[in-house]
């Protein structure tokens, strides 16, 4: 979840909505990488969700990380609620997950080696006072009410509208993590390109990033549960929106979308203000009834824009949004499947090319039954499977093209980050599957051990 935004003066007229959009633009020679992943944390002792505060706790955790790594403490009120160093920021999930925010960078190596150094320091510091750290798309074991809620006032609006537009929104902020990449656009044409592609192809992340199988102590029925959880939540701000797909899109129809969405909160003073249901387009003229008379600041625009959840987003930038957490190799192979698929125009054209001829109703079908089977999943004809098979070598090829080398020139290009989906492509497995053998094997239905062999 989005620290608050800050500064930005009062919206004056509707065309400065669509121009916060568009000044993300940047040339091709400046489009950078962030990668984002969350995971859970918990006591060692009693394999319990870490609580907020205590010696073995989240405060401890981002007391500990900023101490000893030099990281500066973001506090909401006199609670530390995250931390913030050289662009990059660790900030707080509502149960108490941890995320990861990367700076942005230019090559997956280098998101790579942050995403390493930030494990690194977390189990530093979660080893010495007795807790892990594991990455899953879902908390395999934890009940609801074992989930401590983080000292957060967005959290504590969310949870209680949460109530009102589904049964399983709770979950969704309490007991899910994922891992996304954030990346730049030129152009509109060219952030409407991406965007099409992001979204026919995210059952695909979906389906080989599959982490999510078991919950409450017990397979659920889906390999990702967590995607599961987005497909019957809140369609006000979720889903696959056909609307990118028809002639005309571009930043002011995604502008009217956002509009459109009810508001959550405002704001101001360091506290969240209470506008659960509200209209922005209201706000816009001055007629918010949680601040009558007044307009909104493109703070306040940035903030609503953090409150849709499609499975891929558009801010300054293009939010990835499908995947599950996971294990070490997933963190690094999901940025370089996506910078892979759209920073090379040769693999977006050939991704624009294997999707052009979907409907709605299939790449709906698609990102449900990604969910449920994973690479085993179809629907009308599409096998993901196979869709997943030549999404890869597009993807490889992108990244060749783009020849970004690591490790001092020894390694040529950003390809291997791939090795850990080709592998899943190669067997039809993907971690679930994994997950759910152990469970039925060698572990005999003691979901207790994935703790001990899955943790960071």
């Amino acid at each position: 979840m989005s620290i608050p935004q800050q500064g930005g003066g009062p919206i004056e007229h509707s065309d400065q909505l669509a121009e916060y959009i568009s000044s993300g633009e940047k040339p091709r020679e400046d489009w950078r990488i962030g990668t984002e992943h969350e995971k859970f944390g918990y006591r060692k002792d009693d394999l319990k969700p870490l609580p907020y505060e205590g010696p073995t706790s989240i405060k401890a955790m981002l007391e500990g990380i900023g101490q000893r790594f030099g990281w500066d403490p973001v506090l909401e009120g006199e609670n530390i609620i995250g931390l913030q160093k050289d662009g990059a920021n660790v900030s707080l999930e509502p149960g108490g997950q941890l995320e990861l925010s990367g700076a942005p960078v230019e090559t997956i190596h280098q998101t790579c080696d942050e995403v390493n150094a930030h494990l690194a320091e977390v189990k530093s510091v979660a080893d010495d006072m007795g807790a892990g750290f594991i990455g899953l798309g879902a908390a395999p074991i934890w009940h609801q009410d074992e989930m401590p809620m983080m000292p957060k006032g967005r959290y504590r609006l969310m949870t209680d509208y949460m109530d009102s537009v589904g049964t399983l929104g709770k979950q969704m902020m309490y007991r899910t993590c994922t891992v996304q990449v954030n990346l730049d656009f030129a152009s509109e044409a060219d952030m409407v390109q991406k965007m099409r592609v992001a979204l026919a192809l995210q059952p695909v992340a979906t389906a080989l990033f599959a982490n999510s199988p078991f919950l409450d102590g017990k397979p659920n029925g889906m390999k990702s549960w967590r995607a599961h959880i987005w497909q019957n939540l809140d369609e006000a701000r979720t889903g696959m929106l056909p609307f990118v797909f028809q002639d005309g899109f571009g930043y002011e129809a995604w502008v009217n979308y956002v509009l459109d969405v009810p508001m959550y909160f405002v704001y101001r003073d360091g506290k969240y203000i209470n506008a659960l249901g509200q209209s922005f387009r209201d706000f816009l003229k001055g007629k918010l009834p949680a601040l009558p008379g007044e307009v909104p600041t493109l703070s306040d625009w940035a903030d609503h824009m953090t409150t849709v959840f499609p499975e891929a987003r558009v801010k300054k930038f293009i939010e990835m949004r499908g995947a599950d957490g996971g294990p070490w190799r997933r963190l690094c192979a999901l940025p370089a499947l996506w910078v892979g698929l759209i920073y090379d125009q040769g693999a977006l054209d050939a991704a624009t090319d294997l999707i052009k001829g979907w409907t709605a109703e299939q790449r709906e079908g698609l990102r449900r039954a990604a969910g449920k089977d994973a690479l085993q999943g179809e629907f009308d004809g599409l096998k993901l499977h196979d869709i997943a098979r030549e999404v890869l070598e597009i993807a490889e090829a992108g990244l060749k093209a783009r020849a970004k080398p690591g490790a001092g020139g020894l390694v040529p290009d950003e390809t291997h980050f791939l090795n850990a989906l080709k592998e899943s492509v190669a067997t039809g497995r993907v971690p679930a599957d994994e997950l759910l053998a152990k469970y039925h094997g060698e572990w005999h239905g003691d979901l207790s051990k994935i703790y001990a062999e899955y943790s960071y």
